[in-house]
């Protein structure tokens, strides 16, 4: 599946949800974190989990909750 979309995001838009934050960090290369159904932070991904801005969203990929 992961190989198959690395070839469609050449041509397309391609949205995942996901709660495994390994296939995030490895398939995306823009992430967007919800929480409760608001948009905490977005950007790109290699920011998003090596220097998050906001503290849930460090709180999230670190494993303090979820």
């Amino acid at each position: 599946i992961e190989d198959l979309l690395h070839e469609l995001r050449e041509h397309y838009t391609v949205v995942i949800v996901t709660h495994s934050m390994q296939q995030a960090a490895r398939v995306s290369q823009r992430t967007a974190f919800f929480l409760d159904g608001e948009l905490v932070e977005y950007g790109e991904t290699d920011l998003i989990f090596t220097a998050p801005r906001d503290r849930r969203t460090e709180d999230y990929i670190t494993g303090k909750f979820g």
